[in-house]
């Protein structure tokens, strides 16, 4: 088996349309879209297949948009090869992703985390204040001079992204980013200015960093089942202690996706994957690394990236760690998988999101704890379930199979000696 990498692309990666190739084929997806759209109360399945493309590209909608396609992606990839990843990178946003797949965040609170993230994002700046442009052609020396130098005279213009050795992306003021272009244009640069809301990893996000400091502090983070790289650093995070400060640090300074990189290159990885919309990391690694075989789940067939990890040795070890399945998580599963035939926005807050918050919670607590969920809190999770099949007007005999199998995988029916499942009535 190969030395893998997964990677995991950011915002601009979005299109309308993501994640149907992977949606219609798999429960898997399915599972994801529903627990993100209990998670943030609106359909996200729907906003990325069916919606319109400027709401998708809104930076609050396409963080949690591109977040939840790009584990659907990361998830299928395991399932389905059981490749084992030797270490985990995202860009900006994708290292948010990066963080969740390998365990640190879970899926709920890292896409209502991104949510949030955009929204801080896009009001640290007055809509206009801000642009960002990339830089082509020329290195990283001559790009830095001269948003040095335009810093002390226009404006905040800084480097935001150094992506491959001659594409770096510069964010600021839009007067000083203007200037900027000029002078760089002057050297021989190609210059493109890009479509997005805010200036985005400058010191103008300074505000937005604060904001997101605090969010993170309501957030329990777990121990990390892979290594994942740093953005900010260029390094891997020494444990899930670190990742307040580091996803902090990154909305106001550059991604140094290129130390990324080479990093990556220095553990020897042969394989790199990228999970997720579209395919613009792997142009980059294309670009930067040689030797490396690279693949964009979203262009690739699965079965040409199989044949690639099975025909590269590796002395990689690392094993996942699969969670323990009891009732509570298994409630927790058939809550995000089952159908939702009912679109009355407080009804669903009330009888899904609501109850699947509390449930979600009481799973957090017993992640942290290692522990085993007691008859109460089995009782909440079974009566939560009840509730949701009855908001999302789930047919009788769905219902009956899918009680049955909650039963049947955890081995508790006998703990309910009253529980009527077609009243949903838990007893005792």
């Amino acid at each position: 088996m190969s030395k893998l990498a997964v990677v995991f692309p950011g915002q601009g990666s979005q299109y309308m349309g993501m994640g149907r190739k992977w949606y219609e084929n798999n429960l898997t997806a399915k599972q994801y879209f529903e627990e993100a759209s209990t998670r943030l109360g609106f359909d996200l399945r729907k906003l990325c297949l069916e919606g319109d493309l400027e709401e998708l590209t809104k930076t609050e909608n396409t963080q949690p948009a591109i977040l939840t396609v790009s584990m659907i992606a990361f998830r299928l990839l395991l399932e389905e090869t059981g490749a084992v990843p030797y270490v985990l990178a995202g860009h900006s946003l994708g290292e948010i992703t990066a963080l969740t797949a390998a365990g640190g965040i879970s899926f709920s609170d890292a896409v209502y985390l991104v949510h949030h993230r955009g929204k801080y994002m896009q009001e640290a700046v007055f809509p206009g204040m801000g642009a960002m442009s990339a830089i082509n052609g020329l290195m990283k020396d001559q790009v830095e001079e001269i948003c040095f130098n335009v810093s002390r005279q226009c404006g905040v213009v800084v480097p935001s992204n150094y992506n491959t050795a001659d594409q770096i992306v510069i964010s600021g003021e839009r007067d000083a980013v203007s200037e900027a272009e000029v002078q760089l244009t002057r050297m021989g640069a190609i210059v493109i200015p890009l479509k997005v809301s805010a200036p985005f990893h400058s010191p103008l996000m300074s505000s937005a960093s604060d904001q997101l400091f605090e969010h993170l502090k309501s957030i329990h983070f777990k121990q990390l089942r892979y290594p994942v790289l740093s953005n900010a650093t260029g390094e891997l995070y020494k444990s899930e202690l670190e990742i307040a400060s580091m996803l902090t640090k990154q909305l106001t300074e550059p991604v140094l996706w290129t130390e990324c990189m080479k990093r990556m290159e220095e553990f020897g990885v042969d394989v790199v994957i990228e999970a997720g919309p579209q395919g613009v990391l792997t142009h980059f690694m294309k670009k930067s690394m040689a030797k490396q075989s690279v693949f964009a789940m979203d262009k690739e067939e699965l079965s040409t990236i199989v044949k690639s990890l099975e025909t590269k040795p590796s002395s990689n070890k690392a094993t996942i760690i699969k969670p323990k399945t009891n009732l509570v998580t298994k409630c927790i599963a058939i809550t995000v998988c089952t159908r939702n035939r009912n679109w009355d926005n407080d009804e669903y807050q009330k009888g899904v999101v609501e109850p699947y918050r509390k449930v979600q919670k009481i799973q957090d607590e017993l992640d942290r704890t290692g522990g085993e969920p007691t008859i109460a809190q089995m009782k909440e999770a079974l009566e939560m379930l009840s509730s949701v099949f009855e908001t999302k007007k789930v047919p009788l005999e769905e219902r009956l199979e899918r009680y049955q199998q909650v039963f049947n995988e955890t081995g508790t029916r006998d703990l309910f000696p009253d529980f009527d499942p077609i009243g949903a009535s838990v007893g005792g």
